[in-house]
């Protein structure tokens, strides 16, 4: 059990990659706090700050914390159709609330002298426009923010890094006709596919020397131009 000693949040339980990220956890023996949109509205100021204090209140202590949250997206919304409400829910859930948890839990784990660990859930798509420009964008946003964190927490022992999963169907996705032929290994991926890398990313056997990096796990698809396979 590489996780037994740890308790940790997870955003965006409700299903798809959050969900298997909070299972994979919990069976390798850490102390789970699943949180997904019937436990707070991460686009509503504040949220953020209490579902940090209620991780802590409950855990006893955080030292492993992922952000999988992200809204419903509708496919092909592009710079020009996507609406101000969308634009700023996304950027909130996304960077806002990621960023607000991820400052909460670092004052958290440094106060308590933790070895801690966060990883933020990017995508592909935070360094290649696919006709979505708020989710491009959270995420790109994101990634920066992992680095900031990796450098800023770094010296305490406190481990920021992002995973990058490729094509995996849910949250509004699931991909043209074409895009199957477009994967290297010939298939769409599944959370989880995703969660064993979150595991082991997470981990001190297997991840104790990693901070700042985006691990991908896309089963090949970013061999291909993401625009092309959309065709």
């Amino acid at each position: 059990m590489l996780l037994r000693s740890d308790a940790a949040l997870v955003t965006g339980t409700g299903g798809g990659i959050g969900l298997a990220i909070a299972q994979a956890l919990e069976t390798e023996g850490a102390k789970v706090l699943r949180a997904d949109l019937a436990d707070g509205d991460l686009s509503q100021p504040g949220t953020a700050a209490r579902l940090a204090e209620r991780a802590i209140r409950e855990l006893g202590q955080v030292s492993i914390f992922v952000h999988a949250a992200s809204p419903p997206r509708r496919e092909a919304q592009t710079a020009l159709a996507v609406t101000e409400a969308e634009w700023r829910a996304m950027l909130e859930v996304n960077l806002n609330s990621g960023f607000l948890l991820a400052q909460a839990l670092g004052r958290h784990m440094r106060g308590k002298k933790i070895r801690g660990r966060m990883l933020f859930v990017t995508s592909l798509h935070a360094d290649s426009p696919r006709n979505l420009p708020h989710y491009s964008a959270s995420k790109a946003g994101q990634t920066m923010v992992m680095k900031e964190l990796a450098r800023a927490l770094g010296p305490d022992g406190i481990r920021v890094n992002a995973l990058a999963p490729g094509a995996v169907p849910g949250a509004g996705f699931q991909g043209s006709p074409g895009l199957v032929g477009r994967i290297a290994l010939g298939r769409v991926g599944t959370p989880a596919d995703i969660a064993p890398m979150a595991v082991a990313i997470l981990s001190e056997k297997y991840g104790a020397y990693m901070t700042g990096a985006t691990v991908v796990v896309d089963g090949g698809i970013a061999l291909y131009n993401w625009l092309d396979a959309q065709g």
